[in-house]
C-alpha cells in the first residue's frame, strides 16, 4: 500500500509540468488574438464598471503578456477564475457543468466496456466465422459515422417520433417531480447523447479487444496451455484475457479526453449542459476566463483518467506492480 501511495504521488508530481504547458499554450494562443478578452463583458449592460475594473486588474491587461499569464495562473491556483461574458462567476459555471459531463462520460465508458469487451472476446473466439464478419462490418460502420452527423439524425428521429426529449438534461417541471420521476426524467434526456457517444466508442473498443485477444491466443504459452489439455474456457478466460486486457486499461484514461472532444459537438446538438458544450460556446464568444478554466478542467480530467488507469494496471498486472 505504501508503494502504491508513493507511485500515485510520483505520477501526480509528473503531471504538474504537463498542466503548466497546457495552460501556457492555451493562454498565449487566446491572448495573441486581436479580440479584446473583455469585449463580451463590456457589451453586457448588467456588468458594473467595478466588475470590469476588477477583471482588468486581475488579468493585468495593461501589462506584458507573460505578466498576464502569471496573474491568471495565481488566480487559478487560488480559485479566483473571474467572470464569464454573462456576468456569472466562472467557478459557479464549472460547478454546474462538470458533474453533468462526468455523468455522461462515466455512463458511456461503463456501457462501452460491459458491451465492447464481451463482443471483442466473442469475435476473437469466432474468428473468420460469419458472426465475426458481421461484428467487423458493424464496428466499421460505427467508426465511419461522424458523431455530429449521427447526433443530427437522432435529433430528427426524436423530433419526428416524440419518444425522447430533444434537448437539455431535465424537463421544465423537474423540480415538481418525486425522486423516481426525476431519475427517469434524467435517464430519458441521457438516451440520445449516450447513444451517439456509445456507438462511436464501442466500435473502437470492440475491435481493439478482438485484435489483442487474437494476438495473445497466437502466443507460445497459450499453445503450451492447450497442449497440456486445459479446457478452452481456462485458456481464454484465465490465461489469455488478462494479458489482452492490459493495453485496454492503459487506453482507459484517454477515453475521458476523446469523449470530451467528441461530446462537444454532441452536447451542442442536443443542448446538453456539459463541459464540452461550455468550451465550444466560450471559444465562439472569445470568453478568455471561461475558455481557460474549461480547458484546464478538461486537462485535469485527462490526468485523473490516466492516473486511475495506471492504478488499475498495477492491480491487475503483478509484473508492473514489481517494477513500481
Amino acid at each position: 500500500m505504501n508503494q502504491l501511495f508513493k507511485y500515485i504521488l510520483k505520477r501526480i508530481l509528473q503531471t504538474i509540468p504537463l498542466l503548466i504547458i497546457v495552460s501556457l499554450v492555451s493562454f498565449f494562443i487566446i491572448r495573441l488574438s486581436p479580440v479584446d478578452p473583455l469585449a463580451e463583458l463590456r457589451l453586457n449592460p448588467s456588468i458594473s464598471q467595478e466588475t470590469l475594473q476588477k477583471e482588468t486588474k486581475r488579468l493585468g491587461l495593461d501589462k506584458p503578456i507573460i505578466v498576464q499569464y502569471g496573474k491568471w495562473a495565481v488566480g487559478f491556483i487560488q480559485g479566483d477564475l473571474g467572470y464569464c461574458s454573462t456576468g456569472e462567476r466562472v467557478a459557479d459555471k464549472l460547478k454546474e457543468r462538470i458533474p453533468n459531463t462526468l455523468l455522461l462520460t462515466s455512463l458511456v465508458i461503463f456501457l462501452t466496456w460491459i458491451t465492447g469487451i464481451p463482443l471483442g472476446i466473442l469475435a476473437a473466439i469466432k474468428w473468420k466465422t460469419p458472426l465475426d464478419r458481421i461484428l467487423t462490418v458493424l464496428t466499421s460502420i460505427g467508426m465511419a459515422i461522424p458523431s455530429f452527423f449521427f447526433a443530427i439524425l437522432l435529433l430528427i428521429f426524436a423530433v419526428k417520433s416524440g419518444l425522447f426529449p430533444v434537448g437539455g438534461l431535465t424537463s421544465y417541471d423537474f423540480a415538481e417531480m418525486n425522486f423516481s420521476g426525476q431519475v427517469f426524467d434524467i435517464a430519458k434526456h441521457l438516451v440520445l447523447p449516450t447513444t451517439v457517444l456509445f456507438t462511436i466508442s464501442l466500435a473502437g473498443l470492440q475491435r481493439q479487444m478482438r485484435a489483442n485477444l487474437l494476438d495473445v491466443l497466437d502466443s507460445d504459452y497459450i499453445k503450451f496451455a492447450r497442449a497440456k489439455g486445459l479446457s478452452e474456457f481456462k485458456v481464454i478466460y484465465k490465461h489469455a484475457l488478462r494479458n489482452a486486457l492490459n493495453p485496454l486499461i492503459t487506453l482507459l484514461g484517454f477515453e475521458f479526453a476523446s469523449l470530451l472532444s467528441g461530446a462537444a459537438l454532441t452536447e451542442y446538438v442536443f443542448q446538453y449542459p456539459g463541459l464540452g458544450r461550455l468550451i465550444l460556446e466560450a471559444v465562439l464568444k472569445s470568453d478568455i476566463n471561461l475558455v481557460m478554466a474549461s480547458l484546464m478542467m478538461g486537462a485535469i480530467m485527462l490526468v485523473i483518467g490516466n492516473l486511475l488507469a495506471d492504478i488499475m494496471l498495477i492491480i491487475t498486472d503483478p509484473r508492473i506492480r514489481v517494477k513500481t
